[in-house]
Protein backbone atom coordinates (compact mmCIF):
# COMPACT_ATOMS: atom_id res chain seq x y z
CA UNK A 1 0.00 0.00 0.00
CA UNK A 2 0.83 3.28 -0.73
CA UNK A 3 1.51 5.86 1.74
CA UNK A 4 -0.79 7.70 0.43
CA UNK A 5 -3.32 4.68 0.70
CA UNK A 6 -2.08 4.23 3.99
CA UNK A 7 -3.08 7.85 4.97
CA UNK A 8 -6.67 7.85 4.14
CA UNK A 9 -6.93 3.91 5.39
CA UNK A 10 -5.80 5.53 8.73
CA UNK A 11 -7.68 8.47 8.84
CA UNK A 12 -10.98 5.84 7.54
CA UNK A 13 -10.08 3.74 10.77
CA UNK A 14 -9.96 7.06 12.95
CA UNK A 15 -12.99 8.73 12.11
CA UNK A 16 -14.89 5.19 12.33
CA UNK A 17 -13.33 4.78 15.75
CA UNK A 18 -14.80 8.57 16.85
CA UNK A 19 -18.15 7.68 15.31
CA UNK A 20 -18.70 4.77 17.44
CA UNK A 21 -17.19 6.49 20.71
CA UNK A 22 -20.10 9.51 19.98
CA UNK A 23 -22.22 6.88 19.56
CA UNK A 24 -22.17 5.42 22.79
CA UNK A 25 -21.45 8.38 24.33
CA UNK A 26 -25.26 9.41 22.86
CA UNK A 27 -26.21 6.64 24.18
CA UNK A 28 -24.54 6.87 27.84
CA UNK A 29 -26.30 10.63 28.15
CA UNK A 30 -29.74 9.05 27.22
CA UNK A 31 -29.34 6.78 30.45
CA UNK A 32 -28.42 9.34 32.64
CA UNK A 33 -31.34 11.96 31.73
CA UNK A 34 -33.69 9.46 31.51
CA UNK A 35 -36.99 10.87 32.86
CA UNK A 36 -35.60 14.06 33.03
CA UNK A 37 -37.47 17.54 31.33
CA UNK A 38 -36.13 18.51 28.39
CA UNK A 39 -34.51 20.97 27.09
CA UNK A 40 -31.23 20.50 29.74
CA UNK A 41 -27.79 21.51 29.99
CA UNK A 42 -25.32 18.89 31.44
CA UNK A 43 -21.33 19.19 32.14
CA UNK A 44 -19.79 15.52 31.84
CA UNK A 45 -17.51 15.09 34.79
CA UNK A 46 -15.07 12.68 32.99
CA UNK A 47 -14.93 14.88 30.22
CA UNK A 48 -14.36 18.43 32.63
CA UNK A 49 -11.44 16.86 34.36
CA UNK A 50 -9.30 15.79 31.85
CA UNK A 51 -9.53 19.19 30.31
CA UNK A 52 -8.54 20.25 33.65
CA UNK A 53 -5.60 18.07 33.90
CA UNK A 54 -4.62 18.92 30.51
CA UNK A 55 -4.66 22.20 30.66
CA UNK A 56 -2.46 21.94 33.85
CA UNK A 57 -0.02 20.47 32.49
CA UNK A 58 0.64 23.38 30.28
CA UNK A 59 1.46 25.36 33.34
CA UNK A 60 2.76 23.02 35.78
CA UNK A 61 6.43 23.44 36.31
CA UNK A 62 6.70 26.33 34.94
CA UNK A 63 6.05 28.18 38.56
CA UNK A 64 2.94 30.12 37.53
CA UNK A 65 -0.28 29.63 38.63
CA UNK A 66 -3.30 28.80 36.87
CA UNK A 67 -6.62 31.55 36.87
CA UNK A 68 -9.98 30.49 35.72
CA UNK A 69 -11.73 32.71 33.94
CA UNK A 70 -15.30 32.71 35.55
CA UNK A 71 -17.23 33.87 32.45
CA UNK A 72 -16.62 30.66 30.57
CA UNK A 73 -17.94 28.57 33.34
CA UNK A 74 -20.94 30.55 35.54
CA UNK A 75 -21.69 28.58 38.24
CA UNK A 76 -20.23 28.49 41.50
CA UNK A 77 -20.11 24.80 42.34
CA UNK A 78 -18.11 24.05 38.76
CA UNK A 79 -15.41 26.60 39.68
CA UNK A 80 -14.87 24.93 42.63
CA UNK A 81 -13.99 22.09 41.23
CA UNK A 82 -11.77 23.18 38.71
CA UNK A 83 -10.13 24.99 41.71
CA UNK A 84 -9.90 21.60 43.43
CA UNK A 85 -8.67 19.59 40.73
CA UNK A 86 -6.21 21.96 40.05
CA UNK A 87 -5.01 21.89 43.67
CA UNK A 88 -3.69 25.16 46.05
CA UNK A 89 -0.15 24.98 44.42
CA UNK A 90 -1.60 25.60 40.83
CA UNK A 91 -4.93 27.40 41.39
CA UNK A 92 -4.79 30.90 40.96
CA UNK A 93 -8.11 32.12 41.61
CA UNK A 94 -10.64 33.30 39.71
CA UNK A 95 -10.90 36.01 36.97
CA UNK A 96 -14.28 37.80 36.62
CA UNK A 97 -16.00 40.02 33.79
CA UNK A 98 -18.33 42.41 35.64
CA UNK A 99 -18.65 44.45 39.04
CA UNK A 100 -22.08 42.16 40.12
CA UNK A 101 -20.54 38.85 39.88
CA UNK A 102 -17.28 39.66 41.14
CA UNK A 103 -19.26 40.84 44.83
CA UNK A 104 -21.62 37.45 44.19
CA UNK A 105 -18.57 35.85 44.25
CA UNK A 106 -16.75 37.51 46.95
CA UNK A 107 -20.03 36.59 49.34
CA UNK A 108 -19.62 32.92 47.76
CA UNK A 109 -16.26 32.85 49.74
CA UNK A 110 -13.95 33.03 46.53
CA UNK A 111 -11.31 34.74 48.19
CA UNK A 112 -8.54 36.05 44.68
CA UNK A 113 -11.11 37.62 42.44
CA UNK A 114 -9.67 40.07 39.25
CA UNK A 115 -12.19 41.86 38.04
CA UNK A 116 -10.54 42.01 34.34
CA UNK A 117 -12.34 44.45 32.80
CA UNK A 118 -13.02 48.11 34.04
CA UNK A 119 -16.52 50.06 35.14
CA UNK A 120 -17.35 53.69 34.64
CA UNK A 121 -20.49 53.15 37.31
CA UNK A 122 -20.35 54.48 40.71
CA UNK A 123 -22.80 51.70 41.79
CA UNK A 124 -20.20 49.12 40.50
CA UNK A 125 -17.50 50.69 42.60
CA UNK A 126 -19.28 50.96 45.55
CA UNK A 127 -20.52 47.17 45.23
CA UNK A 128 -16.55 46.58 45.23
CA UNK A 129 -15.56 48.48 47.75
CA UNK A 130 -18.48 47.10 50.15
CA UNK A 131 -16.82 43.19 48.88
CA UNK A 132 -13.79 44.55 49.65
CA UNK A 133 -15.22 45.51 53.26
CA UNK A 134 -17.05 42.74 54.43
CA UNK A 135 -14.93 40.29 53.03
CA UNK A 136 -12.20 38.03 55.03
CA UNK A 137 -8.96 39.92 56.17
CA UNK A 138 -6.96 37.36 53.87
CA UNK A 139 -9.34 38.00 50.72
CA UNK A 140 -8.03 39.54 47.58
CA UNK A 141 -9.72 41.37 45.14
CA UNK A 142 -8.20 43.55 42.22
CA UNK A 143 -9.99 45.93 39.90
CA UNK A 144 -8.08 46.11 36.18
CA UNK A 145 -8.18 49.84 35.08
CA UNK A 146 -7.14 51.79 31.60
CA UNK A 147 -8.05 55.43 32.30
CA UNK A 148 -7.95 58.35 35.07
CA UNK A 149 -11.73 58.59 35.23
CA UNK A 150 -12.13 54.89 36.26
CA UNK A 151 -9.57 55.62 39.47
CA UNK A 152 -11.39 58.84 40.71
CA UNK A 153 -14.66 56.99 41.15
CA UNK A 154 -12.83 53.90 42.33
CA UNK A 155 -11.45 56.01 44.59
CA UNK A 156 -14.01 57.92 45.50
CA UNK A 157 -15.97 54.58 47.09
CA UNK A 158 -12.96 52.95 48.59
CA UNK A 159 -12.37 55.96 50.84
CA UNK A 160 -16.22 56.14 51.35
CA UNK A 161 -15.93 52.36 53.04
CA UNK A 162 -12.45 53.11 54.66
CA UNK A 163 -10.71 50.48 52.54
CA UNK A 164 -7.81 50.13 49.99
CA UNK A 165 -8.79 48.49 46.53
CA UNK A 166 -5.66 46.79 44.31
CA UNK A 167 -6.16 47.84 40.66
CA UNK A 168 -4.41 46.67 38.07
CA UNK A 169 -3.36 48.29 34.74
CA UNK A 170 -5.00 46.31 31.11
CA UNK A 171 -2.03 46.90 28.92
CA UNK A 172 -3.20 46.48 25.27
CA UNK A 173 -1.24 44.00 23.36
CA UNK A 174 -2.66 43.67 19.91
CA UNK A 175 -0.90 43.04 17.54
CA UNK A 176 0.25 46.13 14.97
CA UNK A 177 3.29 45.38 12.56
CA UNK A 178 2.91 48.52 10.85
CA UNK A 179 2.65 50.65 13.43
CA UNK A 180 -0.68 52.22 14.78
CA UNK A 181 -2.48 53.32 12.20
CA UNK A 182 -1.69 50.02 10.51
CA UNK A 183 -3.18 46.90 10.74
CA UNK A 184 -4.89 45.71 14.06
CA UNK A 185 -4.85 42.15 14.98
CA UNK A 186 -6.42 41.81 18.27
CA UNK A 187 -9.54 42.94 20.35
CA UNK A 188 -10.13 46.79 20.98
CA UNK A 189 -9.63 47.15 24.64
CA UNK A 190 -7.29 48.68 26.87
CA UNK A 191 -5.79 52.29 25.39
CA UNK A 192 -2.83 51.76 27.11
CA UNK A 193 -0.40 50.63 24.45
CA UNK A 194 3.03 52.08 25.18
CA UNK A 195 5.47 52.44 28.24
CA UNK A 196 5.11 56.15 28.47
CA UNK A 197 0.94 55.66 28.73
CA UNK A 198 1.65 53.02 31.50
CA UNK A 199 3.73 55.04 33.49
CA UNK A 200 1.54 58.03 33.58
CA UNK A 201 -1.36 55.62 34.71
CA UNK A 202 0.66 53.77 37.51
CA UNK A 203 1.74 57.47 38.63
CA UNK A 204 -2.16 58.35 38.79
CA UNK A 205 -2.70 55.18 40.78
CA UNK A 206 -0.52 55.98 43.40
CA UNK A 207 -1.44 59.33 43.56
CA UNK A 208 -4.98 58.35 44.15
CA UNK A 209 -6.93 58.04 47.81
CA UNK A 210 -8.10 54.58 48.40
CA UNK A 211 -6.26 52.67 45.73
CA UNK A 212 -3.05 50.97 45.71
CA UNK A 213 -0.74 49.47 42.56
CA UNK A 214 -1.49 45.74 42.36
CA UNK A 215 -0.13 44.92 38.51
CA UNK A 216 -0.77 44.30 34.79
CA UNK A 217 -2.71 42.56 33.04
CA UNK A 218 -1.44 41.81 29.04
CA UNK A 219 -4.40 39.48 27.01
CA UNK A 220 -2.85 38.78 23.47
CA UNK A 221 -6.24 37.77 22.31
CA UNK A 222 -4.60 37.37 18.63
CA UNK A 223 -2.76 34.01 19.61
CA UNK A 224 -5.59 32.49 22.51
CA UNK A 225 -8.92 33.55 20.96
CA UNK A 226 -7.70 32.64 17.16
CA UNK A 227 -7.76 29.23 16.05
CA UNK A 228 -5.04 27.22 14.02
CA UNK A 229 -7.17 25.97 10.72
CA UNK A 230 -5.18 28.21 8.40
CA UNK A 231 -1.52 28.69 7.73
CA UNK A 232 -1.75 32.34 7.66
CA UNK A 233 -3.29 32.60 11.08
CA UNK A 234 -0.59 30.33 12.31
CA UNK A 235 2.57 32.34 10.61
CA UNK A 236 0.81 35.34 12.29
CA UNK A 237 0.37 33.99 15.86
CA UNK A 238 3.82 33.07 15.86
CA UNK A 239 4.87 36.55 14.25
CA UNK A 240 3.07 38.30 17.78
CA UNK A 241 3.94 36.19 20.13
CA UNK A 242 7.57 37.68 19.97
CA UNK A 243 6.10 41.27 19.56
CA UNK A 244 3.64 40.32 22.57
CA UNK A 245 6.28 38.85 24.91
CA UNK A 246 8.91 42.18 24.51
CA UNK A 247 6.18 44.61 25.07
CA UNK A 248 4.99 42.78 28.13
CA UNK A 249 9.20 42.57 29.28
CA UNK A 250 9.45 46.05 28.48
CA UNK A 251 6.25 47.59 30.25
CA UNK A 252 6.95 45.65 33.50
CA UNK A 253 10.85 46.67 33.34
CA UNK A 254 10.27 50.48 33.39
CA UNK A 255 7.24 50.36 35.78
CA UNK A 256 10.05 48.48 38.24
CA UNK A 257 12.41 51.31 37.30
CA UNK A 258 9.47 53.92 38.03
CA UNK A 259 9.37 52.16 41.66
CA UNK A 260 6.70 49.83 41.73
CA UNK A 261 6.06 47.04 42.82
CA UNK A 262 4.75 44.32 39.69
CA UNK A 263 3.45 41.66 41.50
CA UNK A 264 0.76 40.53 39.53
CA UNK A 265 1.45 40.22 35.65
CA UNK A 266 -1.33 38.27 34.27
CA UNK A 267 -1.45 36.63 30.28
CA UNK A 268 -2.98 34.94 28.16
CA UNK A 269 -6.29 32.61 27.76
CA UNK A 270 -6.59 28.66 26.83
CA UNK A 271 -5.24 29.03 23.44
CA UNK A 272 -1.98 30.41 24.23
CA UNK A 273 -0.76 28.38 27.16
CA UNK A 274 1.27 27.17 24.79
CA UNK A 275 3.15 30.26 25.51
CA UNK A 276 2.17 32.61 28.25
CA UNK A 277 3.71 30.64 31.11
CA UNK A 278 6.94 30.29 29.54
CA UNK A 279 7.79 34.24 29.56
CA UNK A 280 9.82 34.61 33.11
CA UNK A 281 7.63 37.93 33.87
CA UNK A 282 4.15 36.26 33.62
CA UNK A 283 3.51 35.65 37.23
CA UNK A 284 0.13 33.97 36.41
CA UNK A 285 -1.81 32.56 33.26
CA UNK A 286 -5.43 32.52 32.41
CA UNK A 287 -7.94 30.08 30.92
CA UNK A 288 -11.48 29.47 30.56
CA UNK A 289 -13.21 28.39 27.46
CA UNK A 290 -10.81 24.87 27.35
CA UNK A 291 -12.47 23.85 30.93
CA UNK A 292 -16.03 22.92 29.09
CA UNK A 293 -14.56 22.66 25.51
CA UNK A 294 -16.91 24.46 23.75
CA UNK A 295 -17.25 23.90 19.87
CA UNK A 296 -14.96 27.00 18.76
CA UNK A 297 -11.84 25.26 20.28
CA UNK A 298 -12.20 22.03 17.90
CA UNK A 299 -9.85 24.06 15.45
CA UNK A 300 -7.14 24.81 18.17
CA UNK A 301 -4.19 22.86 17.34
CA UNK A 302 -2.10 23.61 20.43
CA UNK A 303 -4.77 21.71 23.41
CA UNK A 304 -6.38 18.76 23.43
CA UNK A 305 -9.53 19.01 24.57
CA UNK A 306 -12.98 17.24 25.21
CA UNK A 307 -16.69 18.46 25.06
CA UNK A 308 -17.87 18.92 28.40
CA UNK A 309 -20.87 20.76 28.10
CA UNK A 310 -23.84 20.48 26.11
CA UNK A 311 -27.48 21.21 26.06
CA UNK A 312 -30.25 18.55 24.89
CA UNK A 313 -33.26 19.09 23.34
CA UNK A 314 -35.99 16.90 22.79
CA UNK A 315 -37.55 15.89 18.99
CA UNK A 316 -41.08 17.05 18.46
CA UNK A 317 -41.65 16.69 15.15
CA UNK A 318 -40.62 14.69 11.55
CA UNK A 319 -41.77 17.05 8.86
CA UNK A 320 -40.33 14.77 6.18
CA UNK A 321 -38.11 11.68 5.39
CA UNK A 322 -34.61 12.52 6.85
CA UNK A 323 -35.68 15.63 9.02
CA UNK A 324 -36.43 15.84 13.03
CA UNK A 325 -37.48 19.03 14.41
CA UNK A 326 -36.34 19.98 17.84
CA UNK A 327 -38.11 22.17 19.98
CA UNK A 328 -36.19 25.62 20.78
CA UNK A 329 -32.41 26.01 20.59
CA UNK A 330 -31.39 29.16 19.10
CA UNK A 331 -29.05 29.53 21.91
CA UNK A 332 -26.16 32.17 19.29
CA UNK A 333 -23.01 33.23 20.95
CA UNK A 334 -22.01 36.44 21.21
CA UNK A 335 -19.57 38.02 18.53
CA UNK A 336 -19.03 38.72 14.83
CA UNK A 337 -21.99 37.10 13.37
CA UNK A 338 -21.49 34.20 11.34
CA UNK A 339 -22.33 30.51 11.49
CA UNK A 340 -19.52 29.34 13.56
CA UNK A 341 -21.49 31.53 16.51
CA UNK A 342 -24.43 28.52 16.35
CA UNK A 343 -24.58 25.77 18.26
CA UNK A 344 -23.79 22.46 16.78
CA UNK A 345 -26.08 19.47 16.77
CA UNK A 346 -23.46 17.01 18.49
CA UNK A 347 -25.31 13.48 19.51
CA UNK A 348 -26.13 11.48 17.91
CA UNK A 349 -23.56 11.83 15.08
CA UNK A 350 -23.99 12.97 11.54
CA UNK A 351 -26.88 15.80 12.55
CA UNK A 352 -26.73 18.85 10.44
CA UNK A 353 -28.15 22.54 10.71
CA UNK A 354 -30.98 23.23 7.88
CA UNK A 355 -28.93 26.47 6.20
CA UNK A 356 -32.30 28.34 5.67
CA UNK A 357 -33.58 28.08 8.99
CA UNK A 358 -30.28 27.43 11.61
CA UNK A 359 -30.58 27.41 15.13
CA UNK A 360 -34.14 28.98 15.91
CA UNK A 361 -35.92 29.96 18.55
CA UNK A 362 -38.99 27.99 19.30
CA UNK A 363 -37.52 25.07 16.85
CA UNK A 364 -34.43 23.56 15.53
CA UNK A 365 -35.10 21.36 12.33
CA UNK A 366 -31.95 18.95 11.97
CA UNK A 367 -31.09 16.84 8.54
CA UNK A 368 -30.65 13.13 10.15
CA UNK A 369 -28.28 10.80 8.36
CA UNK A 370 -28.95 7.05 6.24
CA UNK A 371 -28.49 5.03 9.61
CA UNK A 372 -29.68 6.88 12.65
CA UNK A 373 -32.99 6.55 13.73
CA UNK A 374 -34.69 8.95 15.86
CA UNK A 375 -38.55 9.72 17.03
CA UNK A 376 -41.03 11.90 19.09
CA UNK A 377 -39.68 12.44 22.67
CA UNK A 378 -35.47 11.73 21.62
CA UNK A 379 -32.90 13.92 22.99
CA UNK A 380 -30.46 15.39 20.89
CA UNK A 381 -27.49 17.11 22.56
CA UNK A 382 -25.70 19.95 21.08
CA UNK A 383 -22.79 21.78 21.85
CA UNK A 384 -22.85 26.08 22.41
CA UNK A 385 -20.04 27.76 20.13
CA UNK A 386 -18.70 29.35 23.60
CA UNK A 387 -18.45 28.12 26.45
CA UNK A 388 -20.07 30.64 29.39
CA UNK A 389 -22.88 32.04 27.50
CA UNK A 390 -24.86 28.38 27.89
CA UNK A 391 -24.97 29.02 31.27
CA UNK A 392 -27.05 32.60 30.82
CA UNK A 393 -30.00 30.49 29.27
CA UNK A 394 -30.27 27.58 31.81
CA UNK A 395 -30.74 27.50 35.78
CA UNK A 396 -28.65 24.45 36.63
CA UNK A 397 -26.19 21.88 35.25
CA UNK A 398 -27.17 18.48 35.46
CA UNK A 399 -22.85 16.53 36.30
CA UNK A 400 -23.08 13.14 34.66
CA UNK A 401 -20.68 10.93 35.12
CA UNK A 402 -20.74 7.97 33.27
CA UNK A 403 -24.03 6.79 32.65
CA UNK A 404 -25.83 8.61 35.69
CA UNK A 405 -26.94 11.90 37.63
CA UNK A 406 -24.06 12.75 39.97
CA UNK A 407 -25.58 16.10 41.02
CA UNK A 408 -26.43 19.51 39.98
CA UNK A 409 -24.70 22.42 39.84
CA UNK A 410 -26.48 25.72 40.11
CA UNK A 411 -25.38 28.82 36.94
CA UNK A 412 -25.80 32.35 37.63
CA UNK A 413 -28.96 32.68 36.24
CA UNK A 414 -30.22 30.11 38.65
CA UNK A 415 -29.01 31.97 41.97
CA UNK A 416 -30.92 35.10 40.83
CA UNK A 417 -27.95 36.78 38.59
CA UNK A 418 -27.89 38.03 35.34
CA UNK A 419 -25.89 40.09 33.47
CA UNK A 420 -28.53 42.52 32.73
CA UNK A 421 -30.08 42.50 36.20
Amino acid sequence: MDPAHARDAHDAHDAHDEKRAREARYARYCRAIAGERLPLALVDLDALEANVDALAAKVRGTGKRLRIASKSIRSPALLRRVLDRLGPTLAGGVMTYDAAETALLAAQGFDDLLLAYPTAQPSDAALLADAVATGPRHARMVVMVDDARQLELLGRAAEARGVTLPVAIDLDVAYRPFGERGVHLGVRRSPIRSVAQAERLYAQIVATHGLSFAGLMAYEAQIAGVADDALHKRALKALSRVDVAARRAEVVEALRAAGATVALVNAGGTGSLGSSPHEPVVTEVTAGSGFLCSHLFDRYADVALQPAAYFALQITRAPAPGLVTCAGGGFVASGAAGRDRLPCPALPPGLALLDLEGAGEVQTPLVVPAGVTLGLGDPVFFRHAKAGELAEHVARYLLVRGDRVEGRAATYRGLGHVFLG
